[in-house]
């Protein structure tokens, strides 16, 4: 390790220490669960279910829920609980693994699936906030999985970070140490869509580019997080404009009955947060959390890091407040917002150090800065017995902004002049409204379908400049609104309890070239017996091209340009995916996948060549191909392998492997491998909790390994690069060089302690330690007039501790 970073690690330790002298209570051994149970499809509240926590001793604890659905079940030991849910005419449920702890109240809202055939009685382990299997959308029955808060913790590697965090899932492909793009099954990270409450959101990440779905720090704060969605194929026909995957995040409400709050500080930053009603009056709650970084506020008081000069520095706040309604109607007010920056700064690079590798380049002063802000309000109630409305409006907005200087150093390395080479502006704005119903028509048919519409406004500017040559290029420059539509429906249809059927519609229209799209989609499902079940999924994708992409502009002389990406077309995919899934046991699960995907129409240069949008999206730099066409195509196909087991008795254990093939074809008409095809992926995780003495003390140790078939990189021309002083890359070969593969552990070990009313975590993450070299790019240096390789992040310890009271 270097000294800066044991000086950091020794720091932030120092201040785990402290706040553990800090704290002093009495010990307390029980808790309360509450929260609310309603159907599944109209959110109707049940009267009368019985909500059990089983082997508790010989006191049985339990509640039946009230008029408004409520349930109540205090003196509930710490620990780890299971809670069994059941009503006349509806499915009954096991819930396991509720984590019970004295500094928080466990809110547990429940849906219950009505059953077809009432004599006879199923359980069925579904529809809750630890259980894997079950998503919150009922309609998703393939390539679909929900993660929850605890995930996100326990995972080692995951830093709290729902995009790490699903880096473990199958058909997924990590690999980059300083982003979280999310690759699925070989797409671009640009086909992925972000939910927020509904709502499509931009890129919820710190140091989220405008042209990328993810960043080096997440925004989202999993203290808000409630139990969400991730899907990575054929989803159902609410959800457009992606090819890729599906990140549908919900967050959870605050505490309506009581004040709670958490502190925590780790190396993503210094967090607090706070929880609880508006006023006695009603039943309304808020939830708050901001976070400031830890890097960045250690800066402040001088202290330093293996960083050097290069500082991240970002703030972000997270947010809902949820207020009830007349006639059981609900309103709740959400949103996020963030900020960040940082000076990449070649010209204080240690040229004559080990290393120069840095954030940044030794050749340039870069000047980076980003703003997120989203917001939405909507309102929900039955409107009838059959019938759940929910309308929500929203906006959001993102800005970017650059500033580079190339640097000119004399034989001593001293920079003797700088001169500015490009500078950037991105900003868009969205507003949208959104309108769902849910009819339920009998206990075998329902119906999902609404629509919704994406106001957006570009204000984009970007533009190189030549000092050298005494002239510039203006790549983007354009003030422009337009809109998006879409419209979708969705029968579900049970045949049986045992076979059932979803098929719909998704239609959408975007207003800047006067596009019209119709997808079909269609899932069904076959429960073989009570432990095993076989699905498959189908449907059609479309996605808009980037607003950088369609406003790229081409230079026809001086001063003059024009728009020639305007009418690009959507880009098509096709899933076809077939699911098995064996419960093999309460505990063990096993599920295998194969898929079948087709990309069409996806933009490719007039002129032959080896370019194609289908490998942008993994960078911070925007492609500036003009003249583009749909006439690429794309294709991924393989299989994955899922086997887990649950936590039970302290012991968890998860293993996913992906084999795949990722291909696509330029306007040269050679197939080629695409950036993202690694060829395979395995990841491996398994953790134990132990009991330290009594119920109130807890270790858990979390190990990961995950391995990752080498990128393809494209070779570099290096008599080129000579010529002209930077980075020339033989297009013809593109992706053509096989790298080592990428491997990696993660180790780490927690400690929980409850108090009379409080909860304290603290953790440890040693991230790569083995302190493998895994290889992330080559570029050529024209100081030292060789071809660098770039490597991913060494070994790094990463502390933890959080307080809840």
């Amino acid at each position: 390790m270097k000294t800066d970073e044991a000086k950091t690690f020794k720091i932030l330790m120092g201040i785990v220490i402290a706040v553990l002298l800090a704290i002093s209570a009495f010990s307390q051994s029980t808790q309360t669960i509450r929260g609310k149970v309603v159907d599944e499809i109209t959110k109707t509240p049940l009267i009368g279910v019985n909500v059990t926590v089983l082997a508790t001793g010989e006191t049985v604890l339990g509640s039946a829920s009230d008029v408004d659905g409520n349930y109540r079940i205090e003196n509930v030991p710490v620990g780890r609980q299971t809670l069994k849910i059941t009503y006349l005419g509806y499915e009954e449920q096991i819930i396991p693994n509720v984590l019970v702890t004295a500094g928080k109240e466990v809110i547990l809202n429940l849906s219950l699936t009505e059953s077809i055939s009432q004599l006879s009685e199923i359980v069925v382990v579904a529809n809750s906030k630890d259980d894997k299997t079950a998503t919150n959308n009922d309609l998703a029955i393939v390539s679909a999985r929900s993660f929850n808060v605890d995930d996100t913790k326990r995972y080692a590697g995951a830093l709290g970070d729902p995009s790490r965090m699903a880096a473990n899932f199958a058909g997924v492909i990590g690999g980059d140490d300083s982003r979280n793009d999310i690759v699925v099954r070989g797409n671009s990270p640009t086909g992925m869509l972000w939910q927020l409450e509904g709502l499509n959101i931009p890129n919820p990440n710190h140091f989220g580019s405008l042209n990328s779905t993810g960043g080096p720090v997440s925004m989202l704060n999993n203290n808000n997080l409630d139990k969400s969605d991730f899907m990575t194929s054929a989803f159902p026909a609410q959800y457009g404009n992606a090819v890729a995957g599906v990140f549908d995040i919900q967050l959870r409400e605050g505490n309506n009955q009581k004040h709670e709050f958490v502190t925590q500080v780790g190396f993503n930053g210094f967090e607090m947060g706070a929880e609880g009603p508006l006023s006695k009056k009603n039943n309304g709650s808020f939830i708050v959390n901001y976070r400031y970084s830890t890097l960045g506020l250690f800066n402040t008081l001088g202290i330093e890091f293996g960083t050097g000069s290069n500082i991240p520095l970002y703030q972000d706040l997270n947010f809902k407040v949820t207020l009830p309604a007349k006639h059981g109607g609900k309103w709740s007010v959400f949103g996020l917002g963030g900020k960040s920056e940082i000076d990449l700064l070649g010209s204080e690079a240690d040229l004559e150090g080990e290393s120069s590798d840095l954030y940044g380049n030794e050749n340039e002063d870069l000047f980076p800065r980003y703003q997120t802000g989203i917001v939405g309000i909507s309102y929900e109630k039955n409107i009838s017995p059959k019938t759940h409305f929910k309308i929500t409006s929203g906006y959001s907005v993102a800005q970017e902004s650059f500033i580079g200087d190339s640097l000119v150093r004399d034989a001593n390395n001293e920079v003797v002049a700088r001169y500015k080479r490009g500078e950037a502006e991105f900003t868009t704005t969205k507003y949208a409204v959104l309108a769902i119903m849910r009819t339920k028509l009998n206990s075998k048919n329902s119906l999902t379908y609404g629509g919704n519409i994406d106001m957006l406004k570009f204000d984009l500017f970007n533009r190189d400049i030549f000092v050298n040559l005494g002239s510039d290029t203006v790549r983007i420059n354009v003030e422009d609104v337009t809109s998006l539509y879409r419209g979708f429906i969705t029968w579900r249809h049970r045949f049986s309890q045992r076979f059932s059927l979803n098929t719909g519609i998704h239609a959408q229209y975007y207003a800047l070239n006067n596009q019209a799209v119709i997808e079909p989609r269609l899932g069904l499902q076959y429960v073989i017996n009570g432990k095993q079940s076989l699905s498959l999924g189908y449907g059609i994708h479309n996605q808009i091209q980037s607003p950088y992409t369609s406003y790229v502009q081409t230079k026809i002389a001086d001063d003059t340009y024009i728009l020639t990406n305007t009418n690009l077309k959507f880009t098509t995919s096709q899933h076809s995916v077939i699911t098995y899934d064996w419960s093999i046991s309460e505990k063990l699960r096993l599920k295998a996948e194969v898929y079948y995907q087709t990309l069409s129409n996806v933009p490719v240069e007039q002129r032959p060549s080896s370019f194609s949008a289908i490998n942008t999206g993994s960078s911070f730099i925007p492609v500036d191909q003009d003249s583009l066409v749909n006439n690429g195509t794309g294709t991924n196909y393989g299989t994955e392998l899922t086997l887990e087991r649950f936590f039970s008795k302290g012991f968890y254990f998860l293993i996913t492997s992906s084999l795949f093939d990722s291909r696509y074809k330029g306007s040269d008409g050679i197939e080629r491998n695409t950036a993202f095809n690694t060829g395979y992926v395995v990841n491996g995780l398994v953790g134990k909790e132990f009991r330290l003495g009594s119920n109130q003390k807890y270790l858990s140790l979390n190990l990961k390994i995950t391995t990752i078939g080498g990128k393809y990189l494209t070779p570099i021309d290096f008599e080129a690069s000579q010529q002209f002083g930077r980075t020339i890359f033989v297009e013809s070969e593109a992706f053509s060089q096989k790298q080592d593969a990428y491997f990696r552990t993660d180790f780490r070990i927690a400690y929980r302690k409850e108090y009379a009313k409080s909860t304290l975590e603290i953790s440890l993450d040693l991230q790569n330690l083995t302190n493998h070299q895994n290889i992330f790019s080559q570029s050529y240096n024209p100081r030292t007039n060789t071809i660098v390789t770039q490597y991913q992040q060494s070994f790094f310890p990463v502390p933890f501790v959080r307080f809840t009271f």
